[in-house]
């Protein structure tokens, strides 16, 4: 359950996304403002870590693929991840990591697509209660019905990362890929994390996981 409050951010996450991705290898965008196709988030077991991740585009140009976390203070070892900071009207300032390099990523990504959990149920926090948010794109994994959260090795670390399209996150237990620039014929090994989004009927690789010996 990801709880939203609501609040002011500044700078705003596209604005710091508009400022990021053109330095990113893997997008082809021109330079300047992108807007917001849909997100999904996960669940941190802890409740320390916020992790999102957002659909942008510029113009009318591909859908990006861009997983974030958001931290209350720097992570550890974390600098060069690090995509920028924010103030955050409740929570204060928060600090904005490209995901790949977050280990509490790698582990709600693993479990997502190895144990097929889905995304985070997403409620905002309105006067003291909680409503819930109508969730903006469904994703899927292609892990067999009937798997297991205790079948998803831990992850305690990421040892690497390869920062093309896809990117490849290699943790101790598992090895991770993202897609980046979103096509239906992305061809990503092992299971499969899909995604639907209005505009967008079709299921879209996302994200797969395969472990490692």
């Amino acid at each position: 359950m990801a709880v939203i409050h609501q609040a002011t951010l500044r700078p705003t996450k596209l604005e710091l996304l508009a400022a990021w991705l053109p330095e990113r290898p893997w997008y082809t965008g021109r330079t300047g403002d992108v807007h917001q196709v849909a997100a999904y988030r996960f669940d941190d077991p802890v409740g320390a870590v916020g992790i999102e991740t957002i659909l942008v585009r510029a113009d009318h140009g591909p859908v990006y693929q861009v997983p974030l976390t958001y931290r209350a203070g720097p992570m550890e070892g974390g600098d060069a991840w690090l995509i920028g900071t924010m103030e955050h009207s409740v929570l204060g300032k928060r600090w904005v990591y490209d995901a790949a390099g977050d280990p509490v990523y790698a582990a709600a990504l693993a479990g997502a697509i190895l144990a097929n959990t889905g995304q985070a149920e997403q409620l905002v926090l309105v006067e003291g209660r909680l409503e819930p948010r109508e969730l903006s794109m469904s994703v899927a994994s292609t892990a067999p019905e009937g798997a297991l959260a205790g079948n998803v090795p831990g992850v305690n670390r990421v040892e690497r990362v390869e920062k093309g399209d896809p990117t490849r996150i290699v943790t101790d237990t598992v090895t991770l890929s993202v897609a980046r620039r979103l096509s239906r014929d992305a061809e990503l090994s092992g299971t499969v994390l899909t995604g639907t989004w209005p505009g967008r009927p079709e299921s879209t690789p996302l994200a797969s996981a395969e472990r490692r010996d």
